[in-house]
């Protein structure tokens, strides 16, 4: 995902010598052949996150197309007042990239994971947010961003997860891929590194279908809808809080268009307890694929129950 990042990035650098990315001391060795070919274009702002925002905000009012690179616990965590002041209230065309989105850099503690970033930017208005599954849809999500006429974040979780589509699916803000079809009474909707793991869990289920969702805002309701409509349960997956983000999304429009049952399976209300690999803090935090299917069971046994009691009544 990362090199269909990189490949993407410098493409449109070629194309377009408006194009400028700015990073805050990070990402030397993917950027190596950006600095090669569009050495001009090339800003190492340092570590002074919340000045490369302004710099950004300053570049775009100047006509130019800013791409701000950080990890993910710093764009958009660190600068989110100059995130919403310089860039979202003047609704400027820049694309910040959040790198290492979720508990990917594990072994370096909570200061380095965001597990908040979707929800702290939701609540932002003139801000889109985009969620890849893999490099094709990095590929069609760099293309979105880089076209935007409104402030985009691009959120990119693991890089080498292994691809969900063969090709390039065709996308649209706010449009749901489908990845497996079916009409049976589980569906699944999942964004980032969490669609792969839906794919998995979804072979316990018979007939159910599996969305990917590389556009969190804005999602396309109507798409929602339907899914909720054809489902009993419908099961949200993500690497993030359960709180803010697409979870609550899909619970948001369920309850007011569609009430079904709706799963909502990520990060706890909690930090990451201990250090390790990324296989162990998806594994302390319930998101492998044993996990999720424990979660999923104890949800619809709770569901049985509440519809045995509505009935008795």
């Amino acid at each position: 995902m990362r090199s269909a990042f990189a490949t993407a990035l410098v493409k449109a650098a070629q194309l377009d010598d408006r194009v400028v990315l700015l990073t805050g001391d990070h990402g030397y060795a993917l950027f190596d052949e950006f600095r090669q070919v569009c050495p001009q274009q090339y800003i190492n702002a340092g570590v002074a996150e919340q000045n490369m925002i302004g710099v950004a905000a300053g570049l775009a009012k100047s006509g130019f197309r800013p791409v701000v690179y950080g990890l993910s616990a710093f764009i958009p965590i660190r600068v989110l007042e100059q995130i919403k002041l310089d860039i979202c209230y003047q609704q400027l065309p820049v694309v910040l990239i959040g790198d290492g989105a979720g508990v990917v850099y594990s072994s370096l503690g909570s200061s380095h994971q965001s597990t908040e970033d979707i929800a702290v930017l939701r609540a932002l208005p003139n801000i889109s947010i985009l969620s890849p599954a893999d490099g094709y849809e990095m590929t069609q999500c760099m293309s979105l961003a880089l076209n935007a006429d409104c402030p985009v974040y691009l959120r990119m979780g693991k890089a080498d997860l292994g691809d969900i589509h063969n090709s390039l699916p065709e996308l649209s803000w706010g449009q749901l891929c489908p990845i497996k079809s079916g009409i049976g009474e589980m569906g699944f909707i999942a964004t980032g590194s969490m669609v792969k793991t839906a794919l998995q869990v979804s072979q316990k289920f018979d007939d159910s279908s599996v969305w990917s969702v590389p556009s969190v805002k804005p999602i396309d309701v109507n798409q929602i809808v339907t899914i909720c409509k054809h489902h009993r349960t419908v099961v949200v997956l993500e690497e993030h809080s359960i709180y803010g983000g697409l979870g609550s999304v899909v619970a948001e429009i369920a309850t007011t268009y569609a009430p079904t049952w709706i799963c909502r399976i990520g990060i706890q209300d909690r930090f990451s307890h201990f250090c390790g690999s990324y296989e162990y803090l998806m594994g302390e935090h319930n998101l492998d694929t044993n996990s999720v299917l424990e979660q999923i069971g104890t949800f619809l046994c709770k569901a049985a129950m509440i519809d045995a009691n509505i009935n008795l009544h």
